[in-house]
Formats: structure tokens, sequence, C-alpha cells
């Protein structure tokens, strides 16, 4: 029954993998919001396992990698495959077939864009596993965030509210900037803060609960709209923070 139980951590990050394949799969073929769906599902996953480890105590080195190797599958390809669409979109107007894309040298390196995605959260990934400084904050941004961003801008593509706007969003030059953005995001060793707290404690959360006041008034003003610029938020307090020297 031991064993039995020390597998449910990897049974839950297996799960987790499969939700970004398929995520992957609907992305590549066009299906934005079920794509999100998948990546959401994925998220869902990944703190599960953690949460499972944590209450089992059943922690291995295979858990760990696994974990590693599902997170760049579900917020580093599936991702980089909605960029790709959305960027296919933009420069021609329609998804098809990658072997039917008949664009020029230029074009091609538009799309090239969306290959950032999966290798920078890769070299995120293998990064945090070789550190073992037992710091508790993060460096760069968590691949999980950098998925659900791209989730969200496949959803607002779907739902489209704020025309005007979405316009300049889902541009070929807005997208580009974007895909090179978040991939830094996830490399860069700026520090930024982890949601796991020891106590409830204002003095030692305040950060935590200003980001959490933030991230709740972006969801009840923009709803669907507001989970991009949650992300947004959590890059930008820490950059203010950074620039601080306000440490965690």
């Amino acid at each position: 029954m031991k064993k039995i139980l020390a597998q449910i951590p990897n049974t839950i990050t297996s799960f987790n993998l499969i939700s970004g394949v398929g995520a992957t799969f609907f992305a590549i073929d066009g299906h934005l919001v079920w794509a999100a769906i998948f990546i959401c599902l994925a998220a869902v996953l990944d703190f599960m396992d953690g949460f499972a480890a944590r209450l089992l105590k059943a922690y291995s080195e295979i858990g760990k990698e696994l974990d590693s190797l599902a997170d760049v599958v579900s917020f580093g390809v599936a991702p980089g495959a909605i960029l790709f669409t959305l960027l296919e979109l933009a420069l021609f107007g329609k998804n098809q077939p990658i072997q039917e894309i008949g664009g020029t040298l230029s074009q091609w390196l538009v799309l090239s864009t969306a290959f950032l995605v999966p290798v920078f959260g890769a070299i995120r990934l293998a990064r945090f596993n070789v550190n073992s400084s037992g710091e508790n904050f993060f460096r760069g941004l968590p691949i999980p965030a950098n998925g659900i961003f791209w989730a969200a801008m496949g959803l607002m593509l779907q739902f489209p509210k704020y025309t005007s706007v979405l316009q300049h969003v889902y541009s070929t030059r807005t997208l580009v900037l974007l895909g090179i953005f978040m991939s830094g995001m996830m490399v860069i060793s700026m520090p930024m803060f982890s949601l796991k707290a020891k106590s409830l404690s204002f003095a030692d959360n305040w950060y935590r609960y200003l980001f959490l006041f933030l991230a709740i008034l972006l969801l009840a003003v923009f709803n669907i709209y507001g989970i991009a610029l949650v992300i947004f938020s959590y890059i930008l307090l820490n950059a203010v923070f950074y620039l601080m020297k306000i440490s965690y």
C-alpha cells in the first residue's frame, strides 16, 4: 500500500503531461479555447502533484524530473503552439497545416518566434532543477505563469470584446514582442515572489496580499481579459520590488 500511495504524485504529474500534449494538438489545429482549457487543467494538476507529494511525503528524484518534463510540454510547448497559431492568423488570416504554409523567409522568421517559448522554458526548468541554494523565491517567471498567459491569449481571441484594443494586441509585431518578452522573463535572474506562505501574517506577506488584491480586481473588472493582465501585474510588481531593493 505504501508503494502504491507513493506513486500518486507521479500519476497526477502524468495527467499533467497528457493535458499538455492535448493542449498542443488543439493549438496546432486552431482550437485555442480547448488548448487553453487543457493548459489550465495542467496548471491545476501541477499544483496537485506537489500537494500530494508533500501530503504523502512521497518525494523522489524521478518525480522531480518527471514534473519538469511535464511542465516543459504543458507550459512551454503548448503555449508555443498557441503563439505559432496566433502568428499564423496574424500573418495569413487563417490556420492551416504547417506543410501548406507558403510564407516568405521573413514570415517564417516571425513564426519561429514561437519556438523561443519552449526552448527558454526548458532552460528555466533546467536552472531550477540544479539550483541548490534553497531560496524561498523564484528566479525568473515560473513556467506555469507563462502557460496561463498564453492560454489567456488564446481565450481572448475566441471571445472578442474590446475589438479596437485586441486588433493591436494580436498584430504580428505585438505577438513577436510578447513572445520574446515572456521567453526572456522565464530566464531572467530577477527574484520573483512565490505565493506559498508559511503564515498568514500581513507583515510577512503584504506583497502577496497586494498581488492577490490586484488579481481579484483585474478579474472582476475585465473577466477573462484580466487573466493576462494578472500575469503582467505579477511581473510588474516584482520588477518594482527589485528596483526598490525589497527582499522577500
